[in-house]
C-alpha cells in the first residue's frame, strides 16, 4: 500500500476502534467534508463532526474495503452500522468515499450515499414515502447542521 492508502486505512481502523485522536490526526486543519446529511463542513467543524458521531454513536460498527489512492486522491467503500438515536432504528449505511490529500493528510473527503435510503432506515415508513422530497432532505440536513453547531459550542471548539 502507498502512503495515502495507508492514511485511509489508518483513519477507518481508528474509526473502528473509536480512537478519536488518531482519526483527527488524519485530517488537515483546513479540511473540507461533504455528505448528503451534513452538507459541506470545513475546518475545525470536520473534526468536531467525527468526535460528535463517535460520542453519539456508542454502538457504531465500521467496515471498509476497496481502498485505492495515488499521490493526490483516493477512494474506498465503507459501511456504518449503528442505531439512529432519535428513532432507535438500525441503520446500515453503505457509503462511497472519495478523498484528496495535502501535506500527508486528508484535505477533502466526500461521502456519497442515498439520503432517501438513509431516511427510510432512520425514519421508517414516512422516510421511505417522503425521504426523496427536498422538504424532508432539507429538514434532515438542518437538524444535522444545528446539532453540529451546538456540539461545537458546547465543547468550545474553535478554529
Amino acid at each position: 500500500m502507498n502512503e495515502n492508502e495507508l492514511l485511509i486505512q489508518r483513519f477507518y481502523q481508528a474509526f473502528q476502534a473509536k480512537d478519536k485522536k488518531t482519526m483527527l490526526e488524519c485530517y488537515h486543519d483546513e479540511a473540507e467534508f461533504r455528505d448528503p446529511v451534513f452538507g459541506i463542513v470545513r475546518g475545525v467543524a470536520v473534526k468536531a463532526m467525527w468526535l460528535m458521531l463517535i460520542e453519539k454513536g456508542s454502538d457504531i460498527r465500521v467496515e471498509f474495503k476497496n481502498i485505492i489512492a495515488n499521490e493526490t486522491e483516493g477512494k474506498c467503500d465503507w459501511t456504518a452500522i449503528y442505531t439512529y438515536s432519535k428513532t432507535d432504528r438500525l441503520i446500515t449505511n453503505r457509503i462511497k468515499a472519495s478523498f484528496k490529500f495535502k501535506d500527508g493528510k486528508i484535505f477533502f473527503h466526500r461521502d456519497s450515499f442515498s439520503l432517501w435510503r438513509w431516511s427510510g432506515m432512520a425514519l421508517g415508513f414516512p422516510g421511505y414515502i417522503l425521504g426523496f422530497t427536498p422538504f424532508i432532505q432539507n429538514q434532515i440536513k438542518t437538524e444535522a447542521q444545528n446539532g453540529l453547531r451546538l456540539y461545537i459550542k458546547r465543547k468550545r471548539m474553535t478554529g
